[in-house]
């Protein structure tokens, strides 16, 4: 049985802090209202000349770091953004040409929060096809340039940052759920709920950059159904129940959503990994942040059993089933 097994992990984040006190500094806030709706106390800003590819890069050296592997060791990097260096070419690619990676395939993937699950399935489709024998998968992005600094309902939840995993293909497993790396994956969209969560604006239609529009009660409404939902699927797909699960490592949008989510799926809350508190949200970045946190920590171990969830604009959502 062919499957994609996590060989190495990493993350980087900008060195700016902004606190919610500085928030308060710009906008009509406080640190109590930013924690009491969104469990959020700080995130990192990326520097003036900071690109989401130079976050990429870093985040993909600490990952092949710790695979002992060499940026030429692997043949693809599938790139989870929704705020590219430029609208072309893919900044996968100019990630593969930072890293010195002379060959393979390199290529972006848009859905926004959930891009890092979409681009999982992506990379482990393609190595399951034989396409691929070792895969750099990557969630990146510097959604502070596409923030709004006057509404005081979204500058407050998203800061920059990124993490990646390289996948490699092993053919060692037995094919079930005791397996070692990507189990399951399920993904969904819905395209009706575009005014819900959506950026103002683009080449095509206003030929600018635009600016994240959110309506956030609506959201949370949906988060958390849509969440739960596709977290019941995956382990259906592996013949697997919640109580099987060593940690749950969800998108982190908002304290409020993943409390809600373990509570729906009756999730012991300890076994819920979190670093929105100190990361904010950082979209496609979030998971991989929040995983790389937790495997460094020592909390994450060889043979855990990890659920990967998120959701965003579009609306686009999914979960993977990981043995560590």
């Amino acid at each position: 049985m062919l499957r994609s097994k996590v060989v190495g992990c990493g993350s980087y984040l900008p060195e700016k802090v902004l606190t919610n006190a500085d928030l308060a500094k710009l906008v009509d806030t406080s640190d109590e209202w930013i924690v009491e709706r969104s469990g959020i106390r700080e995130r990192r800003i990326a520097a003036e000349g900071e690109f989401t590819s130079h976050l990429a890069i870093k985040a993909s050296r600490a990952a092949l770091g710790r695979a002992g592997l060499e940026p030429n060791d692997v043949d693809m990097i599938v790139l989870a953004t929704a705020t590219p260096d430029e609208t072309f070419p893919a900044t996968a690619t100019t990630v593969q040409a930072g890293l010195g990676m002379t060959k393979g395939a390199a290529f972006d993937v848009q859905a926004v929060c959930s891009g890092f699950v979409y681009a999982l399935s992506v990379a482990d489709s393609m190595i399951r096809a034989g396409n691929s024998k070792r895969a750099l998968v990557i969630g990146a992005e510097t959604f502070s340039r596409i923030l709004d600094w006057k509404d005081r309902g979204t500058c407050v939840l998203f800061g920059d940052g990124a993490g990646a995993l390289v996948l490699e293909a092993d053919a060692s497993g037995k094919g079930d759920a005791n397996d070692r790396g990507l189990l399951a994956t399920r993904l969904h969209s819905d395209g009706t709920k575009h005014d819900l969560l959506y950026v103002d604006g683009g080449p095509s239609s206003t030929r600018t950059t635009g600016h994240l529009r959110m309506e956030g009660r609506e959201v949370f409404k949906h988060a958390v159904t849509n969440l739960a939902g596709v977290v019941r699927e995956v382990l259906d797909d592996a013949n697997l129940t919640i109580d099987k699960i060593d940690w749950l490592v969800p998108h982190q949008a908002n304290k409020r959503i993943l409390d809600g989510t373990a509570r729906k799926l009756g999730l012991d809350p300890a076994k819920v990994i979190v670093t929105v508190d100190r990361h904010g949200n950082t979209s496609a970045a979030s998971v991989p942040l929040a995983l790389d946190v937790a495997v460094s920590d020592g909390r994450v171990k060889t043979g855990d059993l990890l659920l990967l969830e998120a959701m965003g604009g579009g609306f686009t959502w999914g979960a993977c089933l990981l043995r560590w």
